[in-house]
């Protein structure tokens, strides 16, 4: 109420007649406002941090325009009473302005006019303009980047609605900008024109209506005029300038002051030259030698005061980060919960084996991180954060892969040696140590520096520490997906749906099937490595299949199905498949074994041991061929029989693929390299 009923008085000063006493209030008003949006402009951090600059220009203008009219009309009523006719502080300004002779006034007037209206007003109209342009241009490409951040996990959802805000914030604040800058400039040209219609109009009244003489109008009229030009254009000035240094931030953090003064004196040999250059010109004869050498010394000064304070700065900071952490480290040690808290992922590694990767810790930082946007754009969800750490637990060269605090992997590896990998080929004539590549089980030769640019000549790729490290870890993280997936990231992926397939979900859960029954379907698509990226269409596929099958692995087979494209398309080879059947004595054989109940649904698989063994080893010999050849390939058989192959097969061969002979999509080129029988 308070500042509408300000905005009501600013209006209403157009029209009716103002007494002097008020007039100066107003006049120490604006003088006060411009000050103050001046110091808020040079102390905020980020031009966003007054986003409500162009209202608070827009105010103070009318402000002073208001005040601009209400002296106008005491100056032409009243001018012929004297100087102060007008109110104090115009009769005040045009005394010490203008030192009692009112063309020092129109000289100092004019100078103000055209320092605000030609340097800092169409300086600042020109950053604002360009700024706006530039904001607006780049919008696509901030939201994509933030849509990029958000989906490889790099930041949540809110912190990107917090990012998308700002954006829209800004883009809005330079867009006000441009056109509030405007009102700096139309406050000049009103200013110049009011002190002519002042000068003129007063000169007039007073020949004509107070019987004056010229001299004497000419004399009191200018004088008020002019005094009350320089009021109103003074803290135009001031809030030109504000606007001036809010646009001409740009990207720059922190205040003016911080900076300007900080940029400007960062570099100390800089300063050192600039000082060097001010004692040559004091000793030029004909130069005043007092002011060049006092700036010279100073600046001297500065260049060696002002790097030290920063050293002392920065050593206080990192003395300060430093205790921070061990505090928080120590609060960490001495937190009960901390030892009930398992780490879903730990990458251990021994003494000596850490001492060669130490070293370079940052670059297996990135790379790890690296690992988990790659996992998080292949499968659809992202992994928990991996915790490196070294143990001296652990032999001085073993690494061991944990998984909530269980060890699913321990390999000892030479510490500063190379892998050669040859596979099934021939041996390579190296001096090395002969082993089985620690992710894939191939064969393989360590071997110590020395050796590497022979390797190399043969035609192999030696590979470090650190890659084998991160490679062994990469798989060991595929073949675990499922027990990374937890409720909370299911909860996660299904808050980012789209409102048609929330209200779907709702449709399903918990009516026809649980959330925990909808987490048991993830897991078991991830547990064969397929991804869940395409979550729209798997919620469909168990909107479809829930109102008619109750059991977790049907309806998994459904969704494989409605997913086929996708499963085909991360098992094709250059545009082919490459199937081995089952055979059909074996598809027979298991389908036998398969128990149903009355209503013709399987409820169980009932065989005998001796023939899983016997299909283990006839699978073995098959399909070892077709490994050792290096030939990508899929298991396929029939659509009843698929989980129960899938079961007794991914311990002998965890990487190959399982289908049904449903789950192959249309369009997709067949090859058969043969079968099991």
């Amino acid at each position: 109420m308070l500042f509408a009923s300000g905005i009501v008085l600013i209006l209403s000063i157009f029209f009716l007649p103002t007494p002097p006493i008020l007039i100066d209030l107003g006049l120490a008003l604006s003088i006060s406002v411009s000050v103050l949006i001046l110091m808020v402009a040079l102390w905020i951090e980020k031009p966003l941090e007054f986003s409500a600059f162009p209202t608070i220009l827009l105010v103070s203008t009318m402000l002073r325009l208001s005040l601009n009219i209400a002296t106008t009309r005491l100056i032409l009523s009243h001018g012929s009473e004297g100087i102060s006719a007008a109110g104090y502080v115009i009769g005040g300004f045009a005394r010490l302005v203008m030192s009692g002779d009112f063309v020092i006034g129109i000289v100092v007037f004019t100078i103000l006019i055209t320092v605000n209206f030609l340097v800092i007003t169409k300086g600042a109209t020109r950053i604002a303009e360009v700024g706006a342009r530039f904001t607006l241009d780049a919008i696509p490409g901030k939201q994509m980047a933030i849509d990029a951040d958000l989906s490889a996990g790099l930041i949540d959802d809110k912190q990107a609605q917090a990012r998308r805000r700002e954006l829209e914030e800004e883009s809005a604040f330079f867009g006000s900008m441009d056109g509030a800058s405007k009102f700096v400039r139309g406050d000049a040209i009103a200013g110049l024109i009011i002190l002519a219609v002042n000068i003129f109009g007063g000169i007039l009244i007073g020949i004509t209506r107070h019987n004056m003489s010229a001299a004497d109008a000419v004399n009191i009229f200018t004088k008020l005029s002019v005094g009350d030009g320089l009021v109103s254009q003074i803290p135009a000035l001031i809030v030109s300038l504000a606007a001036g240094l809010l646009v001409s931030k740009g990207g720059t953090r922190g205040s003016a002051d911080q900076a300007v003064v900080g940029q400007l004196t960062r570099h100390p040999r800089a300063l050192f030259l600039a000082g060097g250059l001010m004692f040559i010109l004091a000793l030029i004869p004909g130069l005043p030698f007092l002011p060049f050498a006092l700036l010279g010394s100073l600046l001297a000064f500065s260049g060696v005061a002002i790097p030290r304070h920063l050293a002392r700065i920065s050593a206080s900071e990192l003395l300060r980060e430093t205790e921070a952490e061990r505090n928080v480290a120590d609060a960490e040690s001495d937190s009960v919960r901390e030892y009930l808290r398992a780490t879903e992922i730990e990458l251990c590694i021994g003494q000596q084996l850490a001492s060669r990767v130490v070293p370079t810790f940052g670059e297996m930082s990135h790379r790890v991180a690296k690992m988990r946007r790659k996992f998080a754009r292949r499968y659809g969800f992202v992994i928990p954060d991996i915790k490196l750490s070294n143990s001296m637990d652990l032999p001085p060269r073993v690494y061991q892969i944990r998984i909530h605090d269980a060890a699913i992997a321990s390999v000892e590896i030479p510490v500063g040696d190379s892998l050669v990998i040859f596979g099934d080929g021939p041996k390579p004539d190296l001096i090395g140590e002969p082993t089985r590549e620690p992710a894939f089980g191939m064969n393989a030769m360590w071997i110590s520096p020395a050796f590497v640019a022979e390797a190399k000549r043969a035609g192999y790729d030696p590979v470090d520490n650190i890659s084998v490290i991160l490679t062994h870890l990469s798989e060991a993280l595929r073949n675990n997906l499922a027990q990374l997936f937890s409720y909370r990231d299911m909860r996660a992926l299904l808050d980012t749906l789209d409102p048609e397939y929330r209200k779907l979900l709702e449709e399903i859960c918990p009516a026809q099937i649980s959330y925990s029954g909808l987490l048991s379907i993830f897991k078991a698509l991830l547990a064969e490595r397929i991804s869940i990226r395409s979550l729209n269409l798997i919620l469909e596929a168990i909107a479809e299949a829930v109102p008619h099958l109750r059991r977790v692995e049907q309806i998994v087979e459904h969704v494989r199905i409605r997913i086929a494209p996708q499963i085909c398309n991360e098992v094709v080879v250059d545009g082919v498949l490459n199937i081995v059947r089952a055979g059909a004595r074996w598809d027979q054989t298991f389908h036998r074994h398969l128990k149903r109940d009355a209503k013709g649904e399987i409820v169980e698989f009932d065989i005998d041991p001796p023939l899983i063994e016997q299909f283990q080893s006839e699978a073995k010999a098959a399909l070892s061929s077709f490994l050792d050849r290096g030939e990508a390939f899929v298991l396929v058989t029939t659509p009843e029989n698929r989980p129960y192959l899938r079961m007794i097969t991914e311990r002998l061969f965890p990487n190959i693929s399982v289908l049904s002979t449903l789950e192959i999509a249309r369009g997709v080129n067949i090859k058969t390299l043969g079968s099991i029988s």
